[in-house]
């Protein structure tokens, strides 16, 4: 076999369908954000701001988290120096666990190198810990849970998004004896939507369920100290495996789940995800540590309203101009394309001609068909900044040849 030929194949192919992915070389200025330079491939450096970044209030420049990090650092060096079985668990990574398990109401919690790992390695650990175990999961669920399910080896359902009578007639038509278990996502990131976390509660307790929720796009952002949906809605306590991540709003590095101490510990023992891979560095567990606890405070709540108005003035905005948004009241703002080559066109002129910088989202993030553009405006994203977007696609749509207002939600 020619490889070398294969691979240009491979590639081509992502080319001509124009949804091939292209680093963008940006260097963010502490204090600066959402300001940043970008290097073009040519050398030249751009002055320009960030609309699609998951650090969705600015605190991975926050003086409260960056000095944490160098406390820790200047203690203890760079790195943990191994897994957290051999000589990888400090001082702070207990009290980054300890933070954790306090902000969901839990016993205890568990943190792994990032979200996807968490997802992934408690999803595929848990049927060895209930033999037999059924998990019924949402149809748009995350890669990283879909992957842990499906590597688990054990018996998987998948109901229609949001689908409550779907997900009632799998549960119905399955062993009544048989653990089970409902996976699911409080927020979705590429609709903005929200899962219906009390009807699946509901359902999960009349047919004896556990319930798994990932809250990674609403940690730090929803419930009066930042937990997320199921803190704004009263439901934590009804839930029994929480995932979040540390990299989004929190603004550092990381994932974790938060359950009871049972639970907690049979993961800590099982999972080859947590036990056979390098804790996170001191500083990191240190300022996700201080993040936590900082939207914990009315300080982080301000922020919090912010980062919604601005989301709301966002949406407003354009969709008085015919943009097709897709509105479901989170702080996600996506505009529907429905082209790849159209949405990398977009988005490379709003980053050449405007300094705006919004990642294409194209298949396979989104079905074919549904590529968007996927604006996240945070509390320092100004109104000037706002009125410039908003100029931008309005000046840019005629422009890539795109309808208005025909998908508007």
């Amino acid at each position: 076999m020619d490889y070398s030929k294969a691979l240009d194949g491979a590639l081509q192919a992502l080319h001509d369908e124009g949804r091939y992915r292209v680093f963008i070389d940006i260097a963010r200025e502490k204090g600066a954000f959402p300001k940043a330079c970008w290097t073009r491939p040519d050398g030249s450096k751009k002055d320009i701001t960030i609309w699609c970044g998951n650090d969705y209030l600015g605190m991975g420049q926050n003086p409260a988290v960056l000095a944490a990090m160098h406390e820790a650092l200047d203690a203890t060096g760079a790195g943990s120096g191994g897994t957290r079985n051999i000589s990888g668990t400090t001082i702070y990574h207990k009290r980054l666990e300890a933070e954790l398990s306090d902000l969901h109401g839990k016993e205890a919690a568990l943190v792994f190198s990032s979200a996807y790992i968490a997802n992934d390695a408690t999803l595929s650990t848990l049927p060895k810990l209930f033999p037999g175990l059924i998990i019924y999961s949402d149809a748009l669920n995350h890669a990283s849970m879909i992957e842990g399910i499906r590597r688990n080896g054990g018996a998987k359902r998948i109901f229609k998004h949001n689908d409550i009578a779907d997900l009632r007639a799998k549960l119905e038509a399955d062993d009544p004896a048989a653990p089970k278990l409902i996976a699911f996502e409080s927020i979705y990131s590429m609709d903005g939507d929200f899962g219906p976390i009390e009807a699946i509660l509901d359902l999960a307790r009349e047919f004896g369920a556990l319930t798994y929720i990932d809250e990674v796009h609403a940690v730090g952002m929803y419930g009066p100290r930042g937990a997320g949906v199921a803190e704004r809605d009263g439901l934590m306590g009804r839930i029994d495996i929480i995932n979040g991540t540390l990299g989004k709003a929190f603004g550092v590095f990381g994932g974790y789940i938060a359950a009871s101490a049972k639970m907690v510990d049979a993961i800590r023992s099982y999972a080859p995800g947590f036990i056979f891979t390098t804790s996170l560095p001191p500083a990191v567990a240190a300022g996700a540590a201080a993040s936590i606890a900082f939207l914990k405070s009315a300080e982080g709540q301000k922020l919090r309203d912010a980062q919604q108005l601005h989301a709301k003035i966002l949406k407003t905005r354009l969709r008085a101009l015919g943009m097709p948004t897709i509105d479901h009241g989170s702080h996600i703002v996506p505009v529907h394309v429905g082209d790849p080559v159209h949405c990398k066109q977009l988005s490379d002129l709003l980053l050449e001609e405007f300094g705006i910088y919004v990642q294409p989202i194209n298949f396979p993030t989104v079905p074919r068909g549904t590529e968007r553009l996927r604006f996240t405006p945070s509390p320092v994203h100004n109104p000037g900044e706002i009125d410039h977007l908003v100029r931008a696609m309005d000046a840019l749509w005629a422009r890539c040849a795109l309808n208005r207002a025909d998908m508007t939600a």
